[in-house]
Formats: C-alpha cells, structure tokens, sequence
C-alpha cells in the first residue's frame, strides 16, 4: 500500500487508525516517521514519504514519533492473510527466530538461501530480516524498560540483544532517548501498581473487534489445567523458548490487556507474538466484514456483531492433539480428553493465583503414549498416536511459518484425518484465513436456517464468493446457534 501516494496521503490527513500498521509516514522535515493515525498537525504533502515498515523508516534514519509510538502499531494484516515466502518470514521474525537462529536458521526453515530471503524483503518491504529483527528487539526493549523494573543491562539481553553497548545504541536512534531516559519518562506517568515478576502491556488491534465470539470460543473449550476463565479475563500457561510462562487476557474497548509472568524474560517477543496470533489481533476487521456483507444471508450476521476474528492457538502441535480428541464428541468430552492427557504428561508448573496446573504435554512426551490407556474408539487412538509421532520426529510441522497447501497434504495421508480435522487444524492453527468447514455440525444447521446449500460440496461452491476470508465466514455462521463459544463467561 506504501507505494499509493494519494491513498496514503488521504489516511494521514483523515487520522484513519485502520492503516496503522499497513504503512509509515515519514517527515522529511523533522525525520520522524509515524503511524498513519498520529494525533498531531498532518505534515504538508510534499514533506511525506512512505515506507512499508519501521525497519525501513530507521534504515532510513527516521526515528519514532513520541506522540503516536509508531512502534506499538498493530502487524500488518497481510502476513497473516499470505502463505509465501515473505509472509512466513515476517511471521517467523516476529516470534523471534533470528534473535535465536540468526538469517542461517531463517533461511534454512522456509527451505532458501539466506541471499534469496535478503533480497525478497528487501524488495517488499524495505529492509531485510537483520533490520526488521532489530526493530523488533527495540520495542520489546521499550517495553521491558517501562513496564519493568529489571537492570537495563538485563533488559538488553531479555530483549536479544547481544550487547549492553548495541542496546544503548539502538534505543538513542530509535526513539531519540537514552533507556535510562526512557524509563524516567515512563515514570512520570499515571502506572498500575506493578506486580513483581509480572510484565504489563497492551496489545493494541484495528477496531472493531467482537470480544464474544474470541474469548467465549477459548473459555467454552478451556481444558482445565492449562486454561481457565477467571475475573474476566482468559487465563494460560505457555511453553517458550527459554522456559514457560502464564499469560492473562482481558479485553478493554481499545485494546487487550495483556498482563505476562515469565521465567525467563528472553521469552517476551514470542510471548507476546504468541498471543497477538492467538486472537488473531494483526486482522483487518473492516475488509473482511466489506466483503463478507456483500452476501445478502451473511450481511446481517456481520452487521449483528461486527469484528469477529478467529481464535486460534498458541500451539499447533497442541492443537492437532486436541483437534483428533474432538472428533465426533462433544466440547465438554474433548476438554476431558485433554485434561487426562495434560494431568498424566503435562510439564507440572507453579501458578500463584492457583487455577493453572501444567504445560501441555509436548509430542516428544506422547511419543511414548500407551494407546491402551486412552478412553478413545481403536481407530483414533491410531489417528493420535500416528499424529504424535510424526509431530515427535519432524515428519510434521504445524507452525505459523508452515505452508498451508503442503501442511494439508501431509495431514490428510495420516490415518484418520478426514476434511473436518484438516481444515480446523489449517484455520486455527496454521492461520489459514480461508479454511472452510462445510461438514461442521454447527455450519450445516447454520446453512439450513439461513437457507443456504445443505450438501458440503454445494455449500463450497456457494462460499466462493467469501473468499479469501471463509473462515471469518464461519465464525459468523456458527452465531446462529446459541451454543457457548458464541458468549463471553458470565
């Protein structure tokens, strides 16, 4: 979008808050570069310039509005909607692969040359993966110097960076302050009292966004153990890098309220990517729901409850075992399932508020699993054990730099994996936006009642029209029955 001068131009001067994210304004008068959405006076046309990311502002050498904090953006929304190479980079980057890889481990997950990945973000997006990874670690090190109170020197190193002397560097160019500085200013502000160990932050999103559907989803399939519902807010343990962790997600009208315990604090970028993909926070509400309004049955779902994102997971392994438990059964027998599974392989963590109990079980820990053992039907304990297997040696990967198409192919050759399991797993776990599910239950009654196809493969042809966003489709789809997953808790 960054190269639509006049486009750009009529964002900036509107304040449109939609664009955060899609693009930057930089000032070449001031060199400040900001969000689309910047409270102050727009600059005089012929003084912007536009880049497709932060990276590229600051190789640039523009440094951050203080106003609009340009680096808290929301993602762009097109590296959650593309399966290519560059999509799936920026979506490994932000879980933090090259502060823990370097460009060699990048290249070598997408299957390229680290010169190859070099020059296709640098031809779309102005910088290539060693830039984008250090406009990354500058925000969570602004995010560690003012929502904690460790040493800076620790903050450096939390934050990836592999000197205190670099850390010092980046944060004067990028927001124009010392971290000591930064800190004090942050200080001066109107603070939560902070809790010890506990990192508080917000994750911001393009609005609308209907909480009921995302966090009813998460608390109606909630297995007991790992997740919970608690206080309003949508409560679990996260297996990271470095340790684990315990997230709480609570949602306020303009933002997530995210509040993040750690083990180790290296683990913050890919805590807090973990959770933005989990809600699904990068999406564009308003061009999914134009679209999906141009179908006269669906346009009055979407007008009912506009801004429904997908749930998804902060685990695709996790997931497709829980996908296989699901089959043919009921939430409440699936969570059970799940919680048998979690109480006798699950990783026992401490959890000072007392409702969480383990990490899931990873499939290395299953690989080891007594089918006997399992209250399942012969035929999905084969299913499962053959899933966990391959999950367990590499055979299969389910993460969100995984191409869809290959993914459903390898899924679809194992035992026991029909369309239903496939597309849940490519929707909620691999993030495909167009994963349909025309053999769900919930769809099947929504289409009788709404008068739309009855037969999957009529239905399919019908949902053409919704493409490329089917599965915010079926998000929507599911509302006409009043089950569970379509209400927050009480």
């Amino acid at each position: 979008m960054h190269t639509d001068t006049e486009r750009c131009v009529r964002a900036v001067q509107s304040k449109d808050a939609r664009f955060d994210g899609w693009f930057f304004t930089a000032v070449l008068t001031t060199r400040i570069y900001c969000r689309p959405s910047c409270p102050v006076v727009p600059p005089k046309v012929r003084n912007m310039t536009f880049y497709p990311s932060a990276a590229a502002c600051q190789q640039a050498g523009f440094r951050a509005c203080k106003r609009c904090r340009p680096d808290t953006s929301p993602g762009s929304p097109e590296w959650n909607a593309r399966a290519d190479s560059v999509a799936r980079a920026m979506r490994l980057i932000r879980d933090g692969v090259v502060d823990r890889e370097g460009v060699p481990g990048l290249a070598s997950r997408l299957g390229y040359s680290a010169r190859q990945i070099e020059r296709q973000l640098l031809a779309e997006l102005g910088a290539g993966p060693l830039a984008l990874a250090r406009a990354q670690r500058a925000q969570t090190a602004r995010l560690l110097i003012e929502t904690t109170t460790l040493p800076l020197a620790e903050v450096a190193f939390a934050a990836g960076f592999s000197s205190v002397r670099t850390f010092n560097e980046t944060v004067r160019e990028v927001f124009v302050l010392a971290p000591g500085e930064l800190r004090t200013r942050a200080a001066r502000g109107p603070l939560a009292p902070a809790t010890p160990g506990v990192i508080a932050l917000r994750l911001p999103y393009r609005a609308p966004l209907n909480p009921s559907n995302l966090f009813g989803h998460l608390a109606a399939t909630a297995v007991p153990g790992i997740e919970e519902w608690r206080d309003g807010a949508y409560r679990r343990t996260l297996t990271l890098p470095y340790g684990h962790g315990i997230v709480a997600l609570t949602p306020q009208p303009d933002h997530i309220a995210c509040r993040l315990s750690l083990t180790d604090p290296r683990d913050l970028t890919q805590a807090i990517s973990r959770c933005r993909w989990l809600l699904d926070l990068d999406a564009d509400p308003v061009a999914v729901d134009s679209q999906l309004r141009t179908d006269p049955l669906l346009a009055p779902l979407v007008d009912a409850g506009p801004g429904r994102r997908v749930p998804r997971t902060v685990d695709g392994a996790e997931f497709a075992v829980r996908a296989v438990l699901g089959q043919q059964v009921s939430t409440a027998a699936a969570r059970t399932h799940a919680a048998r599974l979690v109480t006798a392989h699950g990783v026992p963590v401490e959890d000072p508020e007392g409702g969480l109990t383990h990490l899931f079980p990873a499939p290395q820990a299953l690989s080891g699993l007594d089918p006997e053992s399992l209250a399942l039907p012969r035929t999905r304990r084969t299913t499962l054990t053959t899933l966990v297997a391959a999950l367990a040696d590499g055979t299969l990967r389910l993460g969100t730099d995984t191409d869809w198409e290959r993914a459903r192919a390898e899924l679809s050759a194992l035992p026991g994996f029909g369309p239903w399991t496939v597309e849940i797993i490519a929707m909620r776990a691999l993030g495909d936006p167009d994963a349909f599910l025309p053999t769900d239950l919930g769809i099947r009654r929504a289409a009788e009642r709404l008068g739309l196809p009855a037969t999957p493969a009529a239905l399919t042809a019908r949902a053409a029209d919704w493409r490329p966003w089917r599965a915010y489709a079926v998000q929507y789809l599911w509302t006409v029955d009043d089950h569970p997953i379509n209400h927050l808790p009480a």
